[in-house]
């Protein structure tokens, strides 16, 4: 099992929305960064966890905890033309993007970019590195521990 922070804008998807259905799953659509899409595509699986990040918003932080449920799979979203996610480039045939489904597991004690920012066992979350804007990125399975306890208060 692999470990992930996946970023959200609370505004498109928030670890709210996600637990109102707890037993449903939501497809994380919408990345288009070359090295995130290759994290969910060729590294992501299903039971795989994730912290779920909150950013572009006055709360930045790890706010939750998703769960992988399916494999990756096309993107609909770069199919659909005037869309915001479009992509002229992809076809049904040689898909650009990819889509990974998510579940909700757990919403915790908001943890602040200060706070990680704060933990020198932390200093290697990716997150924490100049310049890192990925919406998903691998997480250390010691580091998803301690963020994890954060969580729990």
């Amino acid at each position: 099992m692999r470990h992930w922070l996946m970023k959200s804008e609370p505004h498109d998807v928030s670890i709210d929305d996600l637990a109102a259905t707890p037993d449903a799953a939501i497809t994380w659509t919408g990345v288009r960064n070359y090295q995130a899409r290759n994290f969910m595509r060729d590294q992501m699986a299903i039971g795989d966890l994730a912290l779920f990040y909150h950013s572009g918003c006055a709360n930045i932080g790890v706010v939750g905890i998703v769960e992988i449920v399916s494999n990756a799979y096309p993107d609909p979203t770069q199919f659909i033309p005037g869309g915001y996610y479009f992509d002229p480039k992809a076809t049904q045939e040689t898909p650009r993007w990819v889509s990974v489904d998510i579940r909700f597991v757990s919403k915790g004690t908001y943890v602040p970019l200060s706070a990680l920012r704060a933990d020198p066992d932390l200093a290697e979350l990716r997150i924490l590195a100049k310049g890192s804007r990925l919406s998903i990125t691998p997480v250390e399975r010691a580091d998803f521990a301690l963020v994890r306890r954060m969580l729990a208060g």
